[in-house]
């Protein structure tokens, strides 16, 4: 893989794209890096307003390169040093999709499985072609997807998260959508346009309100409705301070569109 990740930018989205077809873009340690440093640059680019996560070929992500942890089991340890640094690497991935200031799109064309679905639950939003599946079928090889659990039970109802990780089943992209582990279900030759028209409709809103409305919205899912509240009134207040704001709700009662850059 020469470029395992290609970044292409329309105005304020930048597209990123899985370009490792031959491997089912497999989430190698080639692959995780490379997504990792092209998401640090793509968070500190003022000019970037939403990100796009495509992928090249018949799969989104086949997951985790299972050859590769084949190969690492033949270490004096059965490869529980590397595996582990491996695993690290990937949930400090997941980790940065939510923590990234854009808001990110999966835009998937192809079968998501195991961390590649992992991959998927961890994006912001999702929209699919409407011939894709979803699976977290590690368990078919004896390998319960435990790592990829952590995402998929956190945009699934638990009873159907643990049902998928337990009998391997795969799930047609309008089963995923009803479960909310994507958005939308498209025609595959309308799967591009459907994504684009999304990322330019959040990037036509002031990217401060975005930016700071994606930290609050993450930040507060992991707290008690208590503290919830009023972390998300103090996030509110700093918003109403915004001169962006200001010239939004002076539009809107003016009945006019209101000036953003």
């Amino acid at each position: 893989m020469d470029q395992p990740v290609t970044r292409r930018d329309r105005g304020a989205v930048a597209c990123l794209t899985l370009s490792s077809p031959t491997t089912y873009n497999a989430l190698s340690e080639t692959m995780i890096d490379a997504l990792a440093a092209t998401l640090r640059q793509v968070g500190d680019d003022p000019a970037i307003r939403v990100v796009v996560l495509a992928a090249e070929g018949k799969a989104f992500s086949a997951g985790h390169d299972l050859r590769a942890l084949q190969a690492m089991q033949r270490d004096g340890d059965r490869g529980q040093e590397r595996m582990r640094d491996l695993f690290d690497r990937c949930a400090a991935l997941m980790q940065m999709i939510p923590a990234l200031p854009q808001p990110v799109i999966a835009q998937v064309q192809g079968v998501a499985t195991a961390a590649g679905c992992q991959l998927v639950a961890s994006c912001d939003l999702a929209v699919a072609a409407d011939n894709v599946r979803f699976g977290v079928n590690g368990v078919a090889v004896g390998l319960f997807c435990t790592t990829p659990m952590v995402a998929l039970t956190r945009v699934v109802p638990p009873k159907a998260a643990f049902e998928m990780l337990t009998t391997g089943d795969f799930i047609p992209a309008a089963r995923a959508a009803e479960l909310g582990l994507i958005n939308h279900v498209v025609p595959a030759e309308a799967l591009e346009a459907r994504v684009m028209a999304m990322a330019d409709s959040i990037a036509a809103k002031p990217a401060a309100v975005i930016r700071m409305g994606k930290a609050a919205f993450h930040a507060q899912r992991g707290l008690p409705l208590p503290q919830a509240y009023p972390a998300a009134g103090e996030v509110m207040c700093r918003n109403l301070a915004l001169p962006e704001t200001a010239e939004g709700i002076a539009a809107f009662l003016e009945k006019r569109a209101p000036d953003w850059p």
